[in-house]
């Protein structure tokens, strides 16, 4: 069990691990990163063409003006037609150079024969040579204004065995053997390789430097920022009197001002509205106080008039049953404010019992005698740990709003799902436009202004959300597919960890002052119709006895769908 309950935690924990991967942090470091490596990359790489360029050129210019040197001066002294063994002397004597470069001789001999004389011969042959560089040593120009002499000297570079080489050719001017010289540029590439790998050091030194000063840059530039993220969750928290402390007079600075500026207006401002509110509920709480007392008086005189009803002349009857009927409605809804302002004022209390569901939602019925227009889909055996109290008062608003507005039969099922209760209760009545359902649970809403009066006093159904909230629960509202509307009730099957944290916050701030019935509330409660019960004046309070005061308190507390 444990290790399933791990899994919400790690998944979090992961969660976190990746978002800190693309902090702002990191990508200021990734850009600094990117912005060092690409200009120490690009320095690096121009440093080492130009340097390799000048290594490469120095050594090529060097061999070959010796070589263009060293030809003419060892092939003069030849005959015009020299034998195979001047041929290699001369070549050896050219080789012996401090170039350090290889030569190949080659001329007709007096057989009219080709003799190719190297100082090397494993090392240097004419396959050596690439023929497009021979064609061009051999190849005779004009002679112009442009070229002053028919042949010129040519170079390539290749490779050998992995080896690089500068391969240069030349033929003697005014007749003589064609020359050709090859040097290794092996210790050239060495220093080059000797000088990408130095480049390639500084690069990374330059990208840990940059890494360090976008750390540097990241830390002075967040550390305002991550300050200000966490003020503004305090504020977000309710700690309206969070404030920063203001450093410099850069844009951060401003920045951290204007922040305390609107916490500063935002806490007066919710002062002044937590004034007023206060205010509101304690004029309420009054008015309600204050109305008690006279109500007690009209209602045990209308219940009187309403007893003596049948010997009254017919002419005032209809008065005295109005009377009557608006007595209650006026009662019902000074019950009704004074229950939303225990609500508001966060005194009202869960008192748990072991509920069977099925018998409670039978109570609620057969108590306002609802069992002809109410059908019941409820399995026996359902318990939960309720407050059975609210329980009813949610069940009498829902369903009486679903007989008053809706149409017969009205459907009830109960139903369990998991560590929930799940109670619908549907009608078939024309159901609720789309734009009314999200206001079907706020206070005295009309869905039409220009009937703002109802039998109700708009707040039963605010009420039932009200104590499906003090349980940890909520109420949905919908239109059936076809047809109706349907209210859904959920609660948790055991309401216990909500008590247990309600004592806790009652033990935290025992007495509220704010509480507008601490006496009434101890009393008694709410009858099941949702009306206050207990003894007043020496009359109890609750459902009358008639069937036509039972008939007509279907339509009290049940308000809330227009």
């Amino acid at each position: 069990m444990s290790a399933v309950s791990d899994e919400p935690g790690r998944a979090r924990g992961w969660a976190a691990g990746l978002l800190r991967w693309f902090s702002l942090r990191l990508r200021l470091m990734l850009v600094f990163g990117l912005v060092a490596l690409t200009a120490a990359v690009s320095a690096s790489a121009i440093a080492y063409w130009l340097n390799r360029d000048a290594v490469l050129t120095r050594t090529q210019d060097a061999a070959l003006d010796e070589f263009r040197k060293s030809l003419k001066d060892d092939t003069d002294p030849l005959p015009s037609v020299p034998t195979c063994s001047e041929l290699r002397d001369a070549a050896g004597r050219m080789a012996d150079n401090t170039q350090k470069y290889e030569v190949l001789l080659i001329t007709r001999t007096r057989d009219a024969g080709s003799c190719p004389a190297a100082s090397d011969k494993k090392l240097f042959t004419l396959d050596a040579v690439p023929a497009s560089l021979r064609r061009a040593v051999d190849q005779k120009r004009p002679v112009a204004k442009g070229n002053t002499a028919p042949y010129h000297l040519y170079w390539q570079r290749i490779t050998l065995d992995g080896t690089p080489y500068l391969v240069g050719g030349a033929k003697v001017n005014g007749g003589g053997p064609t020359g050709y010289l090859l040097k290794s540029l092996d210790t050239e590439r060495q220093d080059l390789n000797s000088l990408a790998w130095s480049l390639g050091i500084a690069t990374g030194l330059a990208l840990i430097g940059a890494a360090l000063l976008a750390q540097a840059a990241a830390a002075t530039v967040l550390r305002p920022v991550q300050r200000l993220g966490e003020a503004a969750y305090r504020l977000g928290e309710g700690h309206l009197d969070t404030r920063l402390q203001v450093s410099g007079s850069d844009e951060l600075a401003n920045l951290s001002h204007t922040f305390n500026r609107a916490a500063e207006r935002l806490q007066k401002r919710v002062a002044e509205l937590s004034a007023r509110e206060a205010s509101s509920r304690r004029f309420v709480a009054d008015m309600s106080h204050e109305l008690r007392t006279p109500l007690t008086a009209i209602t045990a005189v209308s219940e009187v008039l309403e007893e003596e009803a049948d010997s009254l002349d017919p002419m005032i009857a209809p008065a005295v049953q109005l009377v009557v009927s608006e007595t209650r409605r006026l009662n019902d809804l000074v019950e009704n404010l004074m229950e939303v302002t225990r609500f508001d004022a966060g005194t009202a209390r869960l008192v748990l019992d072991d509920v069977d569901v099925a018998d409670q939602v039978t109570a609620c019925i057969d108590a306002r005698a609802w069992l002809d227009a109410v059908e019941l889909d409820a399995a026996r055996g359902i318990v939960a740990r309720l407050d059975p109290r609210r329980l009813d008062v949610i069940l009498a608003n829902l369903i009486g709003n679903a007989l008053k507005h809706g149409g017969s039969p009205v459907r009830v099922s109960v139903r369990t799902d998991g560590d929930a209760l799940l109670i619908k209760v549907r009608d078939h009545g024309p159901g609720i436009p789309e734009d009314v359902l999200p206001h079907v649970f706020d206070r005295f809403y009309k869905a039409s202004a220009s009937r703002p009066r109802s039998e109700g006093s708009g707040l039963g159904l605010s009420i039932a959300m009200e104590n499906a909230h003090i349980h940890g629960g909520d109420i949905s509202a919908a239109n059936f597919p076809e047809g109706g509307a349907v209210f859904t009730l959920r609660l948790p099957m055991d309401a216990s960890r909500i008590a247990s944290d309600e004592a806790e916050d009652e033990l935290g701030d025992r007495g509220d002052p704010d509480d507008p019935d601490r006496e009434g509330a101890a009393e008694g409660g709410r009858d099941a119709d949702g009306r206050a019960s207990g003894k007043r004046k020496g009359r109890t309070w609750g459902s009358k006895g008639k069937g036509g005061n039972a008939a007509r308190g279907t339509g009290r507390n049940q308000e809330g769908r227009p």
